[in-house]
């Protein structure tokens, strides 16, 4: 079957490494521009564009993939199939008509749940035991399309944002490789999306980030989880930022909840601070402070001794 694969960052990357490696024929990639990256702000390539120049593949890089003359130039490869994988812009449907087989989309969600941008971070978030990907027939909507094909992943405990991204990447690449020959035979039928089931995955900010120490623990440890490592959850502490990257919901005995309002340090040990929530309490085991590195609240309680009584939260120090 003859490909145009649409896609920017890693998550993409592994489902086009997955399709070539399986045999099909690759007759473009698009992708987004390059992009300044890191301290140098340095132009970069996105994953999926290291990827097929790796391979020796024509990229095609449009600041809008909508214009006349980027479509123009698609129809060009007379590809039987786009496969398109968190690729950055809307595709319009002039843009899908073409293709025999039209487009079909790598959602990393069980879909309807979790449309939009952001599915993995928010299906930890709300507290899902599972998640997983759905091979999805584009329309014009925003992943409203028939779904082809769907695989699930548990979300363990411990998962992050970072750690699932990593699950859902091979489950997709795995799954767009199943999937192409049986959309190419005809054994496949699409089914719709009950929108009665369908919720929104919004696009992350940075001030999602923010610790409200008046939610309940596990929500706050979900939030820990689900943001790392971008944008990542953070709360102030001696009127500076503090990142917290690795925390764990507990309960504590009776004392211990009551010994503060939210926000407040219940205990500290030579490996943990534990913090009163608005119901529950949690122990934080990882920080970064701004400016400093990520360190283990071992290593960090020597240079900033922190006591029971002793508040997190709060204004930053400016504003």
């Amino acid at each position: 079957m003859k490909i145009v694969f649409m896609g920017t960052p890693d998550f993409a990357a592994a489902a086009l490494e997955a399709i070539l490696q399986a045999g099909h024929e690759v007759a473009c990639v698009v992708t987004q521009p390059d992009k300044p990256r890191g301290r140098g702000r340095r132009m970069q390539p996105s994953p999926v564009k290291e990827c097929a120049l790796r391979h020796g593949l024509h990229v095609l890089q449009p600041d809008r993939i909508r214009t006349p003359e980027s479509m123009e130039e698609l129809r060009q490869y007379e590809a039987e199939l786009y496969v398109v994988a968190a690729f950055g812009q809307i595709l319009p449907q002039e843009l899908l008509d073409i293709p025999r087989y039209g487009c079909v989309n790598i959602h990393a969600s069980l879909l309807p749940k979790y449309r939009g941008a952001a599915p993995i971070q928010w299906a930890i978030l709300a507290g899902e035991k599972e998640t997983g990907v759905t091979i999805m027939q584009m329309n014009a909507g925003l992943d409203t399309g028939d779904m082809l094909a769907k695989k699930t992943v548990p979300i363990e405990k411990t998962d992050t944002g970072d750690s699932l991204h990593d699950k859902l990447s091979e489950a997709g690449a795995e799954l767009i490789v199943d999937t192409l020959p049986l959309l190419e035979q005809g054994r496949i039928t699409a089914k719709a999306q009950d929108d009665a089931q369908a919720c929104y995955a919004s696009k992350l900010t940075k001030e999602m980030g923010r610790i409200d120490w008046s939610r309940p623990a596990e929500e706050t440890e979900r939030k820990i989880r689900a943001l790392n490592s971008w944008p990542g959850a953070y709360t102030t502490f001696r009127g500076r930022n503090m990142k917290i990257w690795k925390a764990e919901a507990g309960a504590g005995d009776q004392a211990e909840q009551d010994a503060g309002e939210p926000g407040t340090v219940t205990a500290v040990e030579r490996d943990r601070i534990t913090v009163a929530a608005g119901n529950g309490l949690l122990l934080i085991t990882d920080v970064q402070l701004e400016g400093k590195k990520r360190m283990s609240v071992k290593e960090f309680l020597p240079g900033y001794p922190v006591k029971p009584g002793e508040k997190l939260g709060g204004e930053r120090e400016g504003e």
